[in-house]
């Protein structure tokens, strides 16, 4: 492995783990986790697995549908999503200890570490899709689908979250009765993460041309 595609990969776990911290102080402002981890939140309070172990064997059931849907066209590189997978499902756990004394105690704070969750997310996504070497699980399904389908990868990504955050409703309101794990800091995060991502495309291009050089970034 060469150092420009060592740097790479490093700076792509950097952003998975960045990313399972941006998870955790999302869930942590206590108004809705992001739409990935709405199913896996709802679970974990529900059940004894943590945030953590329902996002890792959620995201195993990502990785083999990828491989039912794709078949051939399934690269075996992508296999080391199962890596990354153990990464961010265990970060994610550790991140919720790191943050277990972090409550905050009005809905102002709450919002604004809400807030301030979904921007350390999208930079946790910037990385990643700027190394331009791994899908994470998440992305990876909503991939094959559009491959599959003949669809555009954004209209799939929605459709997907809309998906997951019904999914996690329904389950909220069948073990609680009520709104639990996911609530209007859900929907927030649906809709301004991928606004950040696109902010620090625009103001951090120095970072994706300075590790893939021969791609230009456009703003």
């Amino acid at each position: 492995m060469n150092k420009q595609l060592c740097k790479r990969y490093l700076v792509f776990i950097l952003g998975v783990l960045i990313n399972s911290f941006g998870i955790g102080f999302i869930t942590k402002a206590a108004l809705g986790t992001s739409p990935i981890s709405s199913i896996p939140c709802v679970l974990s309070l529900k059940f004894r697995p943590t945030l953590g172990e329902f996002t890792f064997v959620m995201n195993m059931i990502f990785i083999l549908l990828q491989v039912v849907l794709l078949r051939k066209k399934f690269q075996k590189i992508q296999f080391l999503q199962i890596v990354v997978n153990i990464i961010f499902s265990g970060f994610i756990d550790v991140s919720m200890f790191l943050l277990q004394a972090f409550t905050p105690a009005t809905y102002l704070t709450k919002l604004f570490s809400l807030l301030l969750g979904c921007a350390i997310l999208a930079f946790g996504i910037y990385l990643e899709v700027s190394a331009n070497v791994l899908m994470v699980p998440g992305e990876g399904i909503v991939a094959a689908i559009a491959t599959v389908t003949y669809k555009e990868f954004g209209s799939v990504k929605v459709c997907f979250d809309v998906t997951l955050m019904l999914t996690a409703t329904l389950l909220s309101l069948l073990f609680f009765h009520q709104f639990q794990g996911i609530r209007e800091g859900t929907v927030i995060s649906a809709f301004i993460v991928g606004l950040i991502v696109k902010l620090y495309h625009k103001k951090l291009g120095f970072i994706k041309e300075y590790l893939c050089p021969q791609i230009k970034t456009v703003s």
